[in-house]
C-alpha cells in the first residue's frame, strides 16, 4: 500500500463508520429541532466530499482534524482542525446527525434524512473556478447532486411527506464565492489574460447571475429556507498577507475590495430581487465579512493570540503559502489562533462566527437569525 492510499484509507474508514454509527432521524414530533441540513459551497464547509476526487485539494492528512471529536482525531476532510461552522450550526439547531458528504460511500437511505453536504475544497460560483486544483464540485454540480438526492427523498418519505420535510423542516447553507476570486480572477497568471478583458464589475455580474441560477434551480426542488454567507475578507487572510509580503496588520486592499462589491450584489439580490420573485421562500444574508473582520481586527478580545500567523503552516519561504499536511509545524494552543491554516478559520473561531449567526442581530445576520429562521 503507497502512503497516498494509507493517507487517504483512514479519513475514508472514519467517514463511513461515523456518518453510519451515529445517523438517526428526527420525529416528526421534534418540532423545535432542524431535521435535515444541505450544505453547498467550498472548504470552508467541506465535510469530505474531496477525499473522493482526484483533487490537489484535500484535507485527509493529520493534523487536520486534530480535534474533530467524533472521529477521535482523524481527519475526515475538514480542512480545520475541529468542527465547520455549518457542523456547529447543525448541531445547535438540534440536527441528530451531521450531514453526510454526498461522494461517500454511507450517502444513501436513511443516512440522508438528517441532510447532506455537497460542499468541495477549491469549488466556487463559477465552474472555471478552481481548476488549479484539477478536480473540484463547482455549485452548477453540487445542485446537480441535490437534484439526485432529492428524488431519493421521494423514494424514502413519498413525494408529499418528503416535500414537507425539505420546505419546511430543512436548511440550506450556501457558503461559496471566495474561491472565484482567490483562484480564479486573482490568480496571478493564470488569470491575467482574463482580466485585461472583464473588468470587476463583469466578473461579479456573472458570479451573480450564476448564483441566481443556482438558487432558483434549489428553489424549483422544494428548498425554502436558504442562508447565504458573503465573502469573508479574503484579502486579510494569511495566505494574502505572504504571497504580498505583508505586515500584521496589513490586508490585500483589492481582494477585499472585490469581497465588498461582490457582498453588496449579493444582498440586493437576495433582499430584494428573489425575496420579490419567490415570495415563500425565506433568505437569510450571513455577513460573514464583518464578523471575521472584526475577529482580525479585535481578535485580543476574544482570547487568540494572533490572526495573522496560521496554527499548522510551513516555515522559511514557503510560510503561508502551503496548506497544512504532515509535515507542517504545529502552533501549540490552537484555541489562540484565528487561523488553522493559511486559508481557513480554527474551530475555535467557527464556533465564534457561527454563535453570531445562530443569536446575533441585524448586523450579524438580515433580516433574521439562524434560530429564527429555523422555526419559521
Amino acid at each position: 500500500m503507497t502512503m497516498e492510499k494509507a493517507n487517504l484509507f483512514v479519513p475514508l474508514f472514519v467517514l463511513f463508520f461515523f456518518g453510519s454509527r451515529f445517523c438517526k432521524v428526527a420525529s416528526a414530533g421534534d418540532k423545535n429541532a432542524l431535521a435535515a441540513s444541505f450544505v453547498f459551497g467550498d472548504s470552508l464547509v467541506d465535510a469530505g466530499n474531496n477525499n473522493y476526487l482526484q483533487t490537489l485539494s484535500r484535507a485527509n492528512s493529520p493534523p487536520n482534524g486534530i480535534d474533530f471529536k467524533p472521529s477521535r482525531g482523524n481527519p475526515t476532510g475538514r480542512f480545520t482542525n475541529g468542527r465547520t461552522i455549518a457542523d456547529i450550526v447543525g448541531e445547535k439547531l438540534g440536527q441528530p446527525s451531521y450531514a453526510v458528504p454526498y461522494l461517500a460511500p454511507n450517502a444513501s437511505g436513511e443516512a440522508i434524512l438528517n441532510g447532506v453536504n455537497y460542499a468541495s475544497g477549491g469549488g466556487g460560483v463559477l465552474n472555471a473556478t478552481g481548476s488549479v486544483f484539477v478536480n473540484r464540485l463547482g455549485m452548477d454540480i453540487q445542485v446537480d447532486y441535490f437534484s439526485i438526492t432529492r428524488k431519493q427523498f421521494d423514494k424514502l418519505l413519498g413525494e408529499d411527506m418528503a416535500r414537507e420535510y425539505i420546505q419546511k423542516r430543512s436548511m440550506f447553507s450556501i457558503v461559496i464565492g471566495s474561491n472565484d476570486f482567490l483562484n480564479n480572477y486573482l490568480v496571478p497568471f493564470v488569470a491575467a489574460q482574463a482580466r485585461l478583458t472583464q473588468t470587476p464589475d463583469i466578473f461579479v455580474e456573472d458570479m451573480i447571475n450564476h448564483l441566481r441560477n443556482q438558487l432558483k434551480r434549489l428553489y424549483e426542488l422544494d428548498a425554502r429556507k436558504f442562508v447565504v454567507g458573503n465573502v469573508a475578507p479574503i484579502g486579510c487572510i494569511p495566505y494574502q498577507k505572504s504571497i504580498n509580503q505583508l505586515k500584521d496588520k496589513q490586508c490585500v486592499d483589492l481582494a477585499n475590495k472585490l469581497a465588498l462589491q461582490y457582498n453588496a450584489r449579493l444582498k440586493d439580490l437576495l433582499m430584494v430581487e428573489l425575496k420579490d420573485s419567490l415570495k415563500d421562500a425565506h433568505f437569510v444574508y450571513a455577513n460573514v465579512y464583518d464578523l471575521f473582520m472584526d475577529l482580525i481586527v479585535n481578535f485580543k478580545d476574544y482570547g487568540f493570540r494572533t490572526a495573522s500567523e496560521a496554527c499548522c503552516g510551513t516555515e522559511g519561504r514557503l510560510a503561508g503559502i502551503l496548506p497544512c499536511g504532515p509535515t507542517s509545524s504545529l502552533c501549540t494552543d490552537r484555541s489562540k489562533h484565528v487561523f488553522w491554516d493559511p486559508y481557513h478559520p480554527t474551530e475555535a473561531a467557527n464556533l465564534l462566527i457561527a454563535d453570531k449567526l445562530l443569536y446575533g442581530d441585524s448586523k450579524s445576520v438580515t433580516p433574521f437569525n439562524l434560530l429564527h429562521l429555523r422555526d419559521l
